[in-house]
Formats: structure tokens, sequence, C-alpha cells
């Protein structure tokens, strides 16, 4: 839990990539940047972009018991169940990407009222901890706060401020909490699931009310709005193939759009969905977007042989050579420039009525009845 070409290699089923709420207003969405492309920029990213990849502290070797395979090391509780790394390159990658969402976010932590520093929680939950790093600057940041991580992996450092702990946990199992949560965190849970909906009304029945839930997710496309990536580019293939992995698993990457809707229905009020763009390189105009396209690109190339591995050898059974001929062309339409390309990624936050049933309920619960999610225009 976590904490995501031309050539004929292996079999798949193409899934489709449907994008939700653009024309029939069914997942408005209430705050999205736009990004303008630099002119005549370089056709290759490589030169520019340097390693920036960030260190992690983790677990020593000896407390370590992982599955290994085709060069990469998984859980080993409930092992297969999440199909990416859990070693010290992905934990890399896992402390860079949340550099990336800090950039993406202004330096804050969240969109939700709790990531105000000044703001009062009492208990906070990060499901998907990874590495433990936003926990451990949500803490810092709210020392009066009793900060949770939870991750199928044990990979967090040894010592941490006294009001931030982990536990390795696996998030579909009975939540068992004593004690509710003034705000839950969750971050890149795409394909980890089975049943979204029993995902967010876990997490309704244990935020108190007047809490809040945010659900921070990328979506598994990679996406041009001035259609410089071509359709049959091996990028655009290997979303297709990590969407038709997740459909074979039972775990789809979801259409991180249409969780708005979930949210509203399990109960939550005031739900906002607002969209942002991760440029896979240096080809924005504007600075700021360049710096992020920077991060997000080292990101993407970190997590190409992660993302695809276990996906591509266990639902298609290609071999590790074929996987990794594959991401040749991938990593090539990553440096190319020429492709304006981008992830897009979601926040949503929801907050719990006051009015809710002030009984705390671990364990799942009949869903609540829907309530109207409020749609707010943002500059």
């Amino acid at each position: 839990m976590q904490a995501e070409g031309h050539s004929a290699i292996g079999s798949y089923v193409a899934q489709p990539l449907v994008i939700h709420g653009t024309s029939d207003g069914s997942a408005q969405v209430d705050h999205e940047i736009q990004i303008g492309a630099e002119d005549n920029s370089p056709v290759d990213d490589g030169a520019e972009v340097q390693s920036i990849a960030s260190s992690s502290t983790s677990l020593s070797e000896s407390l370590r018991d992982y599955h290994f395979e085709n060069g990469r090391t998984y859980h080993r509780y409930k092992e297969g169940k999440y199909h990416f790394p859990n070693d010290e390159k992905e934990n890399d990658r896992l402390d860079l990407q949340h550099h990336l969402a800090l950039l993406t976010l202004g330096g804050k932590l969240g969109l939700a009222p709790p990531c105000d520093p000044a703001y009062k929680v009492r208990r906070a939950l990060d499901i998907g901890t990874g590495t433990g790093i936003w926990a451990i600057q949500f803490a810092d940041d709210h020392p009066e706060t009793e900060v949770l991580g939870v991750d199928l992996s044990p990979t967090q450092p040894d010592f941490v401020a006294p009001n931030v702990k982990f536990e390795v946990d696996d998030i579909e199992d009975e939540w068992t909490y004593t004690k509710p949560f003034e705000y839950i965190h969750s971050r890149h849970m795409t394909s980890s699931l089975a049943d979204w909906k029993a995902y967010i009304t876990n997490c309704y029945n244990n935020i108190t009310p007047g809490g809040y839930l945010e659900l921070q997710e990328a979506e598994m496309a990679f996406l041009s709005d001035d259609d410089t990536l071509p359709a049959d580019s091996a990028l655009v293939r290997f979303g297709e193939l990590l969407r038709g992995a997740g459909t074979k698993f039972g775990r789809n990457f979801v259409v991180a759009s249409e969780l708005k809707g979930l949210m509203a229905d399990v109960g939550f009020e005031n739900v906002t969905l607002s969209k942002y763009k991760w440029p896979l390189g240096t080809w924005p105009k504007d600075p700021h977007f360049k710096e992020i396209g920077m991060f997000s690109h080292e990101n993407a190339m970190m997590a190409a042989d992660g993302l695809a591995m276990a996906p591509l050898t266990r639902a298609y059974e290609w071999t590790r050579d074929e996987v990794e001929v594959f991401l040749v062309d991938v990593r090539k339409d990553l440096k190319n420039r020429a492709y304006h390309a981008y992830v897009p990624m979601y926040f949503l936050v929801g907050r719990k009525p006051m009015t809710a049933d002030k009984e705390h309920s671990p364990a799942p619960a009949a869903t609540p009845a829907a309530a109207q999610a409020s749609e707010e225009t943002t500059t």
C-alpha cells in the first residue's frame, strides 16, 4: 500500500483512457492549472535535467525480509498485493516525489485546512506513508498532533519525533482504530485498492465530525494539450499497459476525477477537486512550471523500471529483458522535449459534516446517505 512502445512485445489488451467531467459536468474541476510551452526548446531533455533524487532513511537490512524479483524488492507482508517495489531506489524516488508535491502546492503539505501549521489537530493518519516523509513533516508542523503512518512496507526511519509512529498494516483489512482522526491524508493509492468506495467509507467512519479527508492522486495517463505526444508513442502505450495490468489484478488505476463523486456519495461535504499538471520535462515557458517539470521528469525516469517490471511480467508474462527493451523507447519519449507531455495530478478535499453521527465506528459500515458536493470557483 502506499503508500505507479513501438515494438510488439508480449500480449496485452489496451485500456482506453476516458477523461470524465470535461463536457457533461459530472466531475467538475474547481481549480485547474494551465501550462504554456517554451518556444524553440531543445529536442532532448537529458542534458538539461540532472540527477536530483533525494535520500531516505529506512530500517536496517537485518529487519528486512523482502521478496526479491527481477532485480527489485517488494513487500513481504501480504506479498503480491502491491505491485511496485520498496527498495532504496524506490524510496529515494518517493522522497523526490514528495518534494515535487511540495513544489506543486507552494510548500504546503496539502490543501485541507489541517495542513496550516496554525490549525490544531489531535490525531492525523497518513495512509500509504512510504518513507514516512509526509508524516514526519506534518508532525514537525503540528507538535501537538499524534500522527500515525501506515504502509505494507516498514521502510520508515528508526528514530522520529515522539508524536509520530508507523505501523505495518493493510488498509483493506478491517479498521480497528480505537479513536477517530481529525485529518486523514491519502496519497498515490491508485492501483492499490480493489474498492475505492469501501476505502472512502472507512475513512469517513474514522474521521471526527468536522474533520477532513484529503486524497492526492495522479492519473495513470501521459497527455499533451497541444497534440505533440503521438498516440502511438511508447509513452502512451506505457500508460495503456499499466492500466490494463491494473484491471487484470483487480486494482484499477483510478480515474482520479471520479473520486469527487464517490466522496460526496459517502457523505463528505464541501468536496473540492483541484487539478494540476506535472510536465514531463523542462518544456514549459513559465520558470515555476519549468522547475516542476525538471523534478517531474526525474521522477518519471526513476519510476519507469519500478512501474513497469512487476505489472508487465506478472500481468502479461513479459521477460525482464523484454521490459527493459520496451523502457528504452519510453525513456526516449520522456527525454524528447518536442513532446509537451504531462501527468494529471488531482487533490481532493472533503469535510465530514458536524451533524454526522459522533459515535466512532472502527469497522466498515453501510454507506451513509449521499451528500451534495459543493462547487467552488478558485482563481
